[in-house]
């Protein structure tokens, strides 16, 4: 199958209608056994459960074209479990881990055309979410859900590729102790999109969440996990039970270890140390690993060391490590790579 009509080395991080996605729906306690679709559409009673009371959850992952032109994702079976563990805390069915699979397959297979060609820097991201649809007026969960997924070729998350951003740290709290900061659920987006619409603050690429009880301790960003590095080259990453578990954040922390040969620890990050650190980066299946330059902290600019011109050296051999092994050219570790076969 051809390729589609696209600059691929001018894409961003946005929507763009594909051929194919897959739907699923939970009925009378079972999962029906799922198809494919061209109808982008998504149709439900105006007292759907999703609507009402924002039973949802989602997942994110990317497919990658190889320079020998294979076709592969990585680590699906990560964003299969999170999924679960999100479903299980929000009351929903859990979608089966092996239909999550074969789900994503068949949305690549279904959309190739869309695949960016090796060496564009471009991506497929993926979209698996879930919802409750039936109609509920009570607070209580839905009984009936819909699975879906769609794919989307994309580019850079932050329109400056690798060049590192300003964050802030925002008076606004992401999570709850004790509540949903841990799972992949809109309800902690949501929060960010007001800071976002505040026009003093649109001159951050990015804000910097505190953890809720003490605003002492550096949580995460509106849409991924934070990463510094000492002047040992220590790779520190923030540890709290409100933090969403980032594959990216947890496969980058093992090769960091395993094959750049650093040390890595994750513990509690309070704000008063983050002058003390060299480098700071982004880390999400969507930002890849963005570095950071600047940290605005009311007023008062902490300038990382590594600068704004460009990725500091550890963040850099970081990067070029985890995007090596997702595009094909490093080996990656036993179970990392899934190749999709399209006939």
């Amino acid at each position: 199958m051809g390729k589609k009509d696209i600059d691929w080395g001018n894409l961003r991080f946005s929507y763009m209608k594909t051929d194919q996605r897959y739907v699923s729906n939970y009925k009378d306690g079972e999962w029906d056994q799922g198809r494919m679709t061209e109808d982008a559409n998504v149709v439900m009673s105006e007292c759907a459960g999703v609507l009402q009371y924002s039973q949802s959850c989602f997942e994110g992952l990317k497919a990658y074209t190889t320079e020998d032109g294979r076709i592969i994702t990585f680590r699906p079976d990560l964003n299969a479990e999170r999924m679960e563990n999100s479903a299980i805390s929000l009351q929903m069915p859990v979608f089966p881990k092996k239909r999550f699979l074969d789900a994503v397959d068949q949305v690549i297979a279904a959309n190739v055309a869309y695949l960016p060609p090796y060496g564009f820097g471009a991506t497929f991201y993926l979209r698996p979410y879930m919802f409750g649809s039936n109609p509920v007026i009570g607070v209580k969960p839905a009984d009936e859900y819909q699975f879906r997924i769609f794919g989307i070729p994309v580019g850079p998350y932050f329109q400056g590729g690798a060049k590192p951003i300003t964050v802030k740290i925002c008076d606004y709290d992401r999570a709850a102790p004790h509540g949903t900061g841990h799972i992949k659920v809109g309800l902690n987006y949501a929060m960010s999109l007001y800071t976002m619409s505040l026009g003093h603050e649109k001159v951050y690429e990015e804000k910097m969440y505190l953890d809720a009880a003490t605003r002492t301790k550096v949580e995460e960003s509106g849409g991924a996990n934070f990463l510094f590095v000492t002047k040992d080259n220590l790779i520190v990453t923030p540890k709290s039970n409100t933090i969403l578990p980032s594959i990216t954040r947890r496969s980058a922390m093992y090769l960091a270890k395993s094959y750049l040969g650093l040390e890595t620890e994750e513990r509690e990050i309070y704000v008063e140390e983050l002058e003390e650190f060299e480098e700071c980066g982004l880390c999400g299946t969507a930002t890849v690993i963005a570095p950071v330059g600047k940290i605005v902290d009311h007023g008062r600019e902490i300038c990382l060391p590594s600068g704004m011109e460009k990725m500091g050296p550890i963040t850099k051999k970081l990067y070029d490590t985890l995007t090596g092994i997702q595009f094909g050219t490093l080996e990656a570790p036993q179970g990392w790579i899934h190749e999709i076969k399209v006939k």
